[in-house]
C-alpha cells in the first residue's frame, strides 16, 4: 500500500490542515497575490495559431517561403459594389478616407484608384514608365465614368485583383508593413484607421456599403471577440454553477464559499499563464471558466459528505476530519484523472494545445489543493449547518430519481444492455459519417460583420484566404526564362478552371501586362510574348527594373531570379475539397514541372493550417488513447481486477461513441475544436466511475460482499452526488454555446451533451454491469483488498481535532 495515499496519511493531512488554518489561508493569500501579480505578464497572441511542430515538412516549406518574398498576410482590403463609386462626390470622399491610411508608417502600399499605376511604353528609354491611372486635376462626373469604362475593359491585369468585370464588384487594396503584422502594432493600426465608426461615417457620407477584409483585419476583429468573450463566459459560469449550486444546497453560505473557491482558481490560471509568458490563445481563453465548471463539483463533493456526517453524528470535528480524510483519495484521483484528460495535449508536437494542457492540467491539481484546505477550514469557524441546510439530502425528488434508476436495473436490466448496444452500433455508424474541417474561417463569429464582408469576397473574388505555389527553377534568373513563364501560365489555367481558387496572379501577368503596354495598352496582347517578341520585351522589362524601380518584379520573383511565386486565394471549403484541390494541383505539376528541372511545392497560411488540423487529429487519437490505456492502468492498480478494468471503462466509452455518431448524423465535422471533446469529457466522466466504484467496494465489504445489496446502497449515497455534479458540469459547459465562435460553442455542446449521458451510462449500466457479474462473490479474489484506499473505511470514534 502507498503510504502517500494510505488512510493514515490522509488522517495526517487532516490533522495539519485542520491545526494550521490561519498560516495555510495566510499562505493562500500570500499566493493569490503572488499569482495576481503576474496578471501584467498576460497578452493576447498576436500570431496565427500553428497546429504543426516547428520541425514539420509543411512548416519548414511555409518559412522558407516567408523568407523569400516576407510575410503573405498583410494585405487589408476595401471594396463595395456600387456603380456610384465612380463620381465626383465619392470619389473625393474615399481619397480622404484613404489619405489617412497612406499617411500612417503602418502602412508599406496602397493599391486605391487614386494612386493606381499603369504601363506606359517610352520608346526613347526603351522601358515601361509607371503613370497615373487617373488626372486628379481632372475630375468630373463625365470624366472618372469614363474612367470606369477604361478600369473595367482596358486593364485585364487588374481583373479578379482589384474588380470582378461580371458584377462590378471593386476592391483595393492596403499592404501593411510586414513586421508589424505579428505585433500589437497590427491592432493599433486597424482599430485607428478601419474602426465599425470611420467605416459607419464613409458610408453614412457616401451611401456606399464599404466591405473591409483581409487576414490582418480578420484577426484583429476575431482576437476582439476572443478577448470579450472571456469576461462573458466567466459571468455566465459563475451565474449558472451559483445558482445550480443554491438550488441543490439551498444555502447561501455554502454557495458563497464555493464562489469564493473558484474565483481563486480563476485568479490562478490567469496567474499561470502570466507567469509561464504563455499568450492569451483561443484555447487558454476557455481555461478560466472551465475551472469555475470543474471546481464547482470539488465543492459539491466535500460539502456534500461534510453535510452527511454532520446529519449522522452532530459532530463538526468529526465531521471536518471525515471530509478530508474519507474523500481525500477519491476527489484527487478524480481530478487526477480530469487532469490526464487536458494533460494528453501536452504530449502533441502542438505549441498551441500543449500550452493549452500545461495549463489546464495544472490548474485543476490546484484547484484540488484549494477545495481541500478552504472549505473544510472556513466550515470550522461557522456554525454548525442548520436542518434547512441538510434538508436537500432527503429531497423528493432526488428520491424519485434514485428509486426510477433502482427499478430500471433491477427489472429492465435486459433493456438496459440492448440500449447500450443499439447505441454503441448506431454510434459507430455514425463515425463513419463524420467528415474532417481544416477551414480557417469555419469558426469564426458567424453574425459578425466581418464575418459577412468574408464572404462578400468569397462571392466576388473567390476568397481571401490566400494559397501560394512556390516553384524554384534551381538556377538563378531562371523563373524570368520563357520556357519558365509558359509552364507558369498552364499551371494558372488549371487554377482558373478551379471554381474554389481566385484567379491567380505571378509574373506571367506582369509580362503579359508588359506586352500590352508595349502595343499602346490594346487589351488584345495582354498574353506572353511570341519568340519572335520576347527580345524586345524583356529588355523593356529588365531596363524597368534598374535603378531601384525593382517593385515590380519583387512580388512575384525573389532577389536572386531563381523563385517564382503563384498567388491565389481560396474559398472557405471542407478538408474533402481541398485535398481533391490539391490532388488536381499536384498532378498538373507532376506533369508541367519535371523534377529534375523543378522543384514545386503548395503553401499559405490556408494550406498550412489544413495540414495542421490532419496532424491535430492523428495526435489527438493517439492522446485519447494513452488517455484510456492510462486511467486503465490506474483503475487496475486501484482494483487490482481485470473485470473491474472492463466495468470501469465501457461506461465511459459509450458515450464517447455516441457524440461521435451524433457529430457524424447532424453533420458536425472533426476540427481542432471538436476533436477536444473526447480527451476533456473522458477525464471527467471517469471520475464519476471512480466515486461510484470506490463506494461500491466499501459497501462490499459493509454487506458480507453481496452484490445486489451493495450495488443500491451505492446508489443512494453516491447517486445524488454524481446526479448534482452531472448536473452542474452539463449547464456549466452549456454556456460556451452563448459563444460567437462555432468551435467554441460545438465544444461546450458536445461535451455537456457527452458528460450527461455519462453520468446516465455510470448510474444506469455500470450498476447493471456490476449486478450481472455474480449473485454472491464467494471468490473474493475478483476484489482483492485494493492497493488504495480510495474511500477510508467507517469508523466508530475520531480522534478529536483541535479547533
Amino acid at each position: 500500500m502507498l503510504k502517500w495515499l494510505s488512510t493514515s496519511f490522509w488522517d495526517y493531512i487532516a490533522r495539519k490542515i485542520l491545526r494550521n488554518r490561519v498560516f495555510l489561508l495566510i499562505l493562500v493569500l500570500a499566493f493569490t497575490v503572488f499569482m495576481a501579480s503576474q496578471w501584467q505578464n498576460m497578452r493576447f497572441t498576436f500570431t496565427e495559431a500553428n497546429l504543426l511542430p516547428d520541425d514539420h515538412e509543411v512548416n519548414i516549406q511555409y518559412n522558407s517561403f516567408l523568407e523569400k518574398f516576407g510575410e503573405e498576410g498583410n494585405l487589408v482590403v476595401l471594396g463595395f459594389k456600387d456603380e456610384n463609386f465612380f463620381s465626383e462626390k465619392n470619389y473625393k470622399a474615399w481619397e480622404k478616407f484613404v489619405a489617412e491610411i497612406k499617411k500612417d508608417k503602418a502602412t508599406e502600399l496602397t493599391l486605391s484608384i487614386e494612386d493606381l499605376r499603369v504601363l506606359e511604353k517610352d520608346t526613347v528609354a526603351q522601358k515601361f514608365k509607371l503613370v497615373s491611372f487617373v488626372n486628379n486635376d481632372s475630375i468630373s462626373d463625365r470624366y472618372l465614368k469614363r474612367k470606369e469604362k477604361e478600369f473595367f475593359n482596358d486593364l485585364p491585369f487588374y481583373e479578379g485583383m482589384l474588380f470582378n468585370k461580371e458584377s462590378g464588384a471593386v476592391r483595393f487594396a492596403v499592404y501593411l508593413d510586414k513586421k508589424i503584422v505579428n505585433t500589437p502594432a497590427r491592432k493599433e493600426f486597424i482599430e485607428k484607421h478601419l474602426s465599425q465608426e470611420k467605416i459607419s461615417a464613409f458610408e453614412k457620407e457616401t451611401g456606399l456599403d464599404l466591405r473591409v477584409s483581409g487576414m490582418p483585419y480578420i484577426r484583429t476583429l476575431n482576437a476582439n471577440s476572443i478577448i470579450s468573450e472571456i469576461g462573458l463566459f466567466v459571468g455566465a459560469a459563475l451565474g449558472i454553477t451559483s445558482l445550480l449550486f443554491f438550488f441543490f444546497f439551498r444555502s447561501f453560505r455554502a454557495t458563497l464559499i464555493s464562489m469564493f473557491v473558484v474565483v481563486i482558481g480563476v485568479m490562478w490560471s490567469f496567474g499561470t499563464l502570466g507567469l509561464l509568458n504563455y499568450e492569451i490563445t483561443v484555447l487558454t481563453a476557455i481555461i478560466p471558466p472551465l475551472i469555475i465548471v470543474i471546481g464547482i463539483p470539488n465543492c459539491i463533493f466535500l460539502i456534500n459528505k461534510y453535510q452527511q456526517e454532520i446529519k449522522n453524528h452532530g459532530n463538526k470535528a468529526k465531521s471536518l476530519q471525515r471530509v478530508i480524510s474519507k474523500v481525500g483519495n477519491a476527489t484527487l484521483l478524480t481530478n487526477l484523472t480530469t487532469a490526464a484528460g487536458f494533460g494528453t495535449f501536452i504530449l502533441t508536437d502542438s505549441k498551441l494545445l500543449s500550452e493549452f494542457g500545461v495549463v489546464a492540467s495544472l490548474n485543476i491539481v490546484f484547484l484540488f489543493i484549494l477545495c481541500l484546505i478552504i472549505i473544510p477550514i472556513v466550515y470550522s469557524y461557522l456554525p454548525m449547518p442548520k436542518e434547512k441546510h441538510l434538508a436537500h439530502l432527503g429531497k423528493n425528488y432526488m428520491a424519485k430519481f434514485i428509486y426510477w434508476i433502482e427499478n430500471t436495473i433491477r427489472h429492465h436490466r435486459v433493456a438496459v444492455f440492448s440500449t447500450a448496444i443499439g447505441i454503441l452500433v448506431l454510434g459507430i455508424i455514425g463515425i463513419y459519417q463524420i467528415k474532417i474541417s481544416g477551414s480557417i474561417i469555419e469558426d469564426m463569429p458567424k453574425k459578425a460583420p466581418f464575418f459577412k464582408d468574408i464572404l462578400f469576397y468569397e462571392k466576388e473574388f473567390d476568397g481571401v484566404m490566400p494559397l501560394e505555389i512556390v516553384i524554384d527553377t534551381k538556377r538563378p534568373k531562371g523563373a524570368l526564362k520563357s520556357v519558365t513563364l509558359r509552364r507558369i501560365e498552364e499551371l494558372q489555367e488549371t487554377i482558373i478552371e478551379i471554381p474554389e481558387l481566385s484567379k491567380p496572379v505571378s509574373i506571367v501577368n506582369l509580362v503579359k501586362y508588359s506586352k500590352q503596354a508595349y502595343y499602346n495598352g490594346n487589351p488584345e496582347f495582354y498574353e506572353l510574348p511570341t519568340k519572335q517578341e520576347e527580345a524586345f520585351i524583356l529588355t523593356y522589362i529588365k531596363n524597368s527594373t534598374q535603378k531601384g524601380n525593382e517593385n515590380m518584379l519583387k512580388s512575384y520573383v525573389d532577389s536572386t531570379g531563381q523563385y517564382a511565386r503563384i498567388t491565389t486565394f481560396m474559398r472557405d471549403i471542407g478538408t474533402d475539397k481541398m485535398k481533391k484541390i490539391e490532388e488536381r494541383l499536384h498532378d498538373k505539376i507532376n506533369h508541367i514541372f519535371p523534377k529534375e528541372r523543378y522543384e514545386v511545392s503548395l503553401t499559405g497560411k490556408a494550406y498550412v493550417f489544413e495540414k495542421g488540423t490532419h496532424y491535430l487529429i492523428d495526435n489527438l487519437v493517439q492522446s485519447l488513447l494513452f488517455a484510456i490505456v492510462l486511467i486503465s492502468m490506474l483503475m487496475a492498480y486501484m482494483f487490482r481486477s481485470f473485470k473491474m478494468i472492463i466495468v470501469s471503462l465501457l461506461p465511459n466509452i459509450l458515450p464517447l461513441v455516441m457524440t461521435a455518431g451524433l457529430m457524424g448524423y447532424f453533420g458536425i465535422p472533426i476540427k481542432p475544436s471538436t476533436i477536444l471533446v473526447f480527451s476533456i469529457a473522458f477525464g471527467i466522466s471517469v471520475d464519476d466511475t471512480i466515486h461510484f466504484l470506490a463506494k461500491y467496494r466499501q459497501e462490499l465489504k459493509a454487506n458480507n460482499w453481496k452484490i445486489k445489496r451493495s450495488v443500491y446502497a451505492t446508489l443512494k449515497e453516491a447517486g445524488i452526488s454524481m446526479f448534482y455534479t452531472s448536473v452542474v458540469l452539463f449547464f456549466g459547459f452549456s454556456v460556451f454555446t452563448l459563444s460567437s465562435f462555432g468551435g467554441t460553442v460545438a465544444l461546450g455542446g458536445l461535451v455537456a451533451t457527452t458528460l450527461l449521458f455519462a453520468m446516465l451510462s455510470n448510474l444506469i449500466l455500470l450498476p447493471a454491469l456490476l449486478l450481472s457479474l455474480d449473485k454472491t462473490i464467494a471468490n473474493q479474489q475478483e476484489f482483492l483488498e485494493p492497493t488504495l484506499d480510495i474511500l477510508a473505511e467507517d469508523i466508530e470514534e475520531e480522534n478529536s481535532i483541535e479547533k
